[in-house]
This record gives structure tokens, sequence and C-alpha cells, in this order.
């Protein structure tokens, strides 16, 4: 089964996951790091929606943890809980240790290294809450994960899974350079090279994505759906500064080469740290996205 991690869709899923073993994950962890952490207010906004429904958990699981941000969010926000985050990337889960214990929560934080969903038969017990962000599409087979992410669920636990949503916005529709509506191109290129990546998958299964329909095949209950916003309005500070800037020109290194003359001129320009129409230093750039949960409850 194939390694799967913690990030943003439209930031870093493309990249890197035909081959796990060709990527430097303690290289990636800082920039995955600074994402989280600037996304930390959507994330903070789910827990308190899923606290609602969610009362005292004994154990949360954080499936595809990568560098353990949201996982020490769950331990913050559910202070009674043991959290264990979950990844096929040592390097990471070892900069989630080290977060857990600078946050003072290491005493009820632990990890396991492994490919989802089988490395979750290492679990002690079973999961009150497990929560899947964006990890769930790096499995060929959607369907059979999700299948036994429920067969880890204790009864009446809750999954929550984030798929789907709002790709991240950074610009206005003209930005006086190149043609106009150059993000919009962009999602389009992004929208192809996610679906080059699902069907790379080894087992990959093609799959509609009605996540209420699979979470209830997996035999949950469905029980919600919501859309989380993030909106940082121009001008951006230097954190969300860099995340554009650093999203970009990875989308320039993926996909540059798709991009009409124009259009990777304009990109080229945009991720361009000496030009003063980049993302560098224009004063109109801004992240505006959604990320969208889905929970299901398994029947006690």
């Amino acid at each position: 089964m194939a390694h799967a991690h913690h990030h943003d869709h439209h930031a870093d899923d493309h990249a890197h996951h035909h081959d796990h073993t060709d990527l430097d994950w303690a290289a990636m962890a800082p920039l995955l790091e600074a994402q989280a952490e600037l996304f930390t207010p959507l994330y903070a906004q789910a827990m308190a929606w899923l606290a609602a429904d969610v009362t005292d958990p004994g154990l949360i699981v954080d499936a595809g943890s990568g560098p353990g941000v949201v996982s020490c969010l769950f331990a913050d926000a559910f202070p009674g809980a043991r959290v264990v985050a979950a990844d096929g990337a040592g390097p990471l889960l070892e900069r989630a240790r080290d977060r857990a214990a600078r946050l003072g929560v290491a005493d009820r934080f632990g990890t396991l290294t492994g490919d989802l969903p089988g490395v979750l038969g290492e679990l002690d017990y079973p999961a009150d809450l497990l929560w899947a962000s964006q990890s769930l599409h790096h499995l060929g087979d959607q369907r059979a994960a999700l299948a036994a992410f429920a067969g880890h669920l204790a009864p009446g636990g809750t999954l929550a899974i984030l798929e789907g949503g709002l790709p991240a916005r950074f610009l206005p529709r003209d930005i006086g350079i190149g043609r106009p509506g150059l993000q919009a191109r962009l999602h389009a290129v992004e929208e192809d090279a996610f679906t080059a990546m699902r069907e790379s998958l080894p087992g990959s299964v093609a799959e509609t994505e009605d996540w209420p329909a699979l979470l209830t095949a997996a035999g949950l209950k469905h029980t919600g759906t919501r859309s989380f916003l993030l909106d940082l309005p121009a001008p951006l500070p230097d954190e969300a500064r860099a995340y554009v800037a650093a999203s970009l020109s990875r989308l320039r290194d993926r996909v540059g080469d798709t991009l009409d003359p124009v259009d990777r001129a304009t990109l080229d320009r945009l991720v361009d740290p000496d030009d003063e129409a980049g993302v560098h230093h224009r004063q109109d750039v801004f992240v505006l996205l959604a990320h969208t949960v889905y929970t299901a409850v398994r029947p006690a």
C-alpha cells in the first residue's frame, strides 16, 4: 500500500507520491510544518466542530500525520486523549515527537511508522477518533482503505476524513502580466496531474468521490459534512507569502513544461525573487481556500 502523508492537496500532493523512497523527508519537513502551522486556524475550526460530537475520546489517531503539527493540535484540543501519529516517513515522525515534547504533551503522544492502512494494525486498542487528512487519496483502493479505517474504530467511534473542498487561490484574475485567469488554468493542469497520480498508484481503483456513500459502504453512519475556510487577505505576513512562493515554485517544477509559453513565462516571473511583479514583492497576493471534512460513526 502506498505511503500517505498529511499535506495540502494543491500544494504538495501532486508532487510526490509516485515513489516514496526518492524523497528527502527530513529536508521537506520544515516546509510541511510551516504550511500546517499557517493552516492552524482552519484546523482549529474543524476540531471545534468535531468536539461537539466527539466527547472525551480516549484515543485519537492521525492517519497520514506528516510532521505532527495537526496531531499536536488534537492533543491540545482534546486534553484527555492519547494521540497517535501514523505515517510512512520516519523523519517526519521524529519531528512529530520533538514537537510533542516541546509542547508538553509527549506523555500522551505516540507514533507508528509504516504504510497505511496496514500500520494501524499496530494500535494497542481501537480509536475513538480517526482523522485522515488528504491521506486517503494516496491509497490505490480508497474503498478498501475506508473499510480498514472503519475496522480500527471503537464502537461509537468517529472517522473524519478531509478530502476535497476548494483549491487555494493566491492571485487576482488579472495580475497585470501575462494573460488574465492564470490561476484558473493552473488549477486545471493540477487536476490532470492529480488524476495521473491516482492512476499511477499501486492497485489504483477509479472511484466516484461521493464520500458519504463510500463511508456508508464501509459500514459507518455518515454524520456530517462541513467545509472550513482559510482566508488570509492581502497584504500577507511573511510566513504566508513564503508559503505562496514555495507552492508556486513547486508547481512550476512539476507542471511548468506542460504550460503554454505565455503562462510558463508568467509563472517564472511570479516565482522570481528579484522580479518586482513576483509574489515575493507584490501587494495583492492572498491565500483563500476551503477544506471539506466528512464524519461517520461506527455503530455501537
